[in-house]
């Protein structure tokens, strides 16, 4: 299965039970394999945020670099507006041109941007860096999310996305414990150490460019684009993988659908699927995104000046503040996930959102009247987080699964932009400037907000939440494709 047939595209309409085919298989290595070559993104992504703040002081205080507290910030600008672009982009040359193509690419813009940024010798190469850096990781999102759930059988979708999207704290667990061991002074040249630690995460996109190599484009986006012996063939080495494994396979249950073959979905189509067809899902998706990405970033971004301007706690030890922070973020979707597809999307979307509004609004006062030690404030979080985290990949997983499958990378990737842009821009500046005021209760007040934000959010969801769990991704969503009955 390292490569594919060529085969061409076909204009006659035709009926297929690939979709059936896929969600009925049993579980085996081949969604192994398919979680842990495609799902690293989430690590990657983690350990970029995690590695930058963590290195903010050894890049500030580089001779060779000599960056100002400015520049830093501008620089953290720039991997935000290259994630931000390359979502864009990447997106909607992965709905063109394919899956495989894109997560390909995607993962090598990526590991040759993070290798080259060790490289930077001032300012102006750093931030060019991180652009691309970024860009590779908005645009591995879309790729990635969308042949995840394309391959991933239905009464399993819920869990496996959750606890992919979950990895990106493992990434942010790796990326403290790297830094305390690499901003060392007794270990290693914290000179050495910053430019050795954006290596890390080029040797692991390295390895699993290499796993890529045996994922197959996505069957479903050969169907819809008139490759019908293309996709039938790559279902049947997928069947005949699994049947090795776990013997004989369970008989195709369902309809098969008939497909109108196109070649591409234009912005215009995008646009009226969006806000014509599903305009609730819209709302419900740009909601739960901009939400959970403002509490996320607003919190976790800024976690670190808290801790040294209120609690006195040297910026050389804020990884072990950080350890248990992101620990606790991956558990919540490891732990939760197997729920969303059991209980429902509806009922746990909106408990877990709702949860972490109201534990971030007691905590919130709690830090305001001074009653929670360091630790017991990391504690806090911690809690918070196990059920924020959970809730924050289940808006991904969303957003995924609300639309046709021939725009779905671009869907994913246009709710991903606004969320980064919102969380990235809005939530960081404003506690920002809050914590810079010095006043717990300003900053508690920051804190409400976030818990608001989330209340609103599990709210939405309860109201324009629907039933998407065990369902084939072609029943919660018809595709455009799809011939009228």
């Amino acid at each position: 299965m390292a490569s594919t047939p060529s085969g061409g595209f076909s204009a006659e309409s035709f009926s297929t039970d690939v979709p059936n085919r896929l969600d009925r298989l049993p579980w085996s290595r081949f969604h192994w394999l398919v979680v842990v070559a495609l799902g690293v993104t989430w690590v990657l992504d983690g350990l970029e945020v995690t590695l930058v703040g963590s290195l903010a002081g050894a890049i500030r205080e580089s001779p060779s670099l000599r960056l100002t507290e400015t520049q830093v910030g501008l620089t953290a600008s720039a991997y935000l507006l290259g994630a931000v672009s390359g979502a864009l982009f990447f997106g909607w040359l992965t709905d063109r041109l394919g899956r495989k193509k894109l997560f390909t690419l995607t993962v090598l813009v990526y590991l040759v941007a993070t290798i080259a940024t060790g490289f930077s010798w001032d300012f102006w190469s750093f931030a060019v860096f991180r652009f691309f850096t970024g860009a590779g990781i908005g645009g591995e999102y879309s790729a990635v999310n969308s042949a995840i759930q394309e391959l991933i059988p239905a009464r399993r979708r819920g869990t496996t996305d959750l606890a992919v999207n979950g990895t990106f704290w493992g990434g942010a667990a790796a990326g403290a414990a790297s830094s305390l061991i690499l901003l060392d002074p007794a270990v290693i040249d914290p000179e050495i150490g910053w430019r050795l630690a954006f290596g890390v995460g080029g040797a692991l996109s390295l390895s699993v460019l290499l796993l890529r190599r045996y994922i197959p484009e996505s069957p479903r986006w050969l169907m819809t684009h008139g490759r019908k012996a293309e996709a039938e063939k790559i279902v049947g080495d997928i069947e005949e993988w699994v049947a090795r494994e776990k013997g004989p396979l369970p008989p195709v249950e369902g309809t098969p659908i008939r497909i109108d073959p196109r070649r591409h979905t234009t912005l215009g189509e995008v646009a009226t699927t969006l806000f014509r067809t599903y305009p609730q899902r819209a709302v419900l998706g740009i909601v739960l995104m901009a939400c959970q990405a403002f509490c996320y970033n607003a919190v976790f971004f800024t976690y670190a000046l808290v801790l040294t301007r209120f609690y006195g706690i040297s910026s050389a030890h804020i990884g072990w503040f950080m350890l248990p922070f992101a620990l606790g973020n991956l558990a919540g979707p490891l732990t939760l996930g197997h729920f969303f597809d059991s209980v429902g999307r509806r009922v746990m979307i909106t408990g877990t959102y709702a949860l972490a509004g109201v534990l971030m609004a007691v905590t919130g006062y709690a830090f305001a009247q001074g009653w929670l030690s360091a630790w017991e404030q990391t504690a806090a979080w911690t809690v918070i987080f196990f059920f924020a985290s959970a809730a924050a990949s289940a808006a991904y997983l969303t957003v995924g699964e609300s639309f046709p499958l021939e725009m779905r990378a671009m869907g994913i990737a246009l709710f991903y932009a606004f969320g980064t842009l919102v969380g990235g821009v809005v939530g960081p500046a404003l506690f920002g400037v809050l914590i810079e005021g010095g006043e717990r209760t300003n900053i508690m007040w920051g804190y409400l907000l976030g818990a608001a934000l989330m209340l609103i959010a599990a709210a939405t969801e309860w109201k324009l939440g629907f039933a998407a769990e065990g369902k084939s991704l072609e029943d919660v969503a018809r595709p455009l494709s799809q011939a009228a009955e």
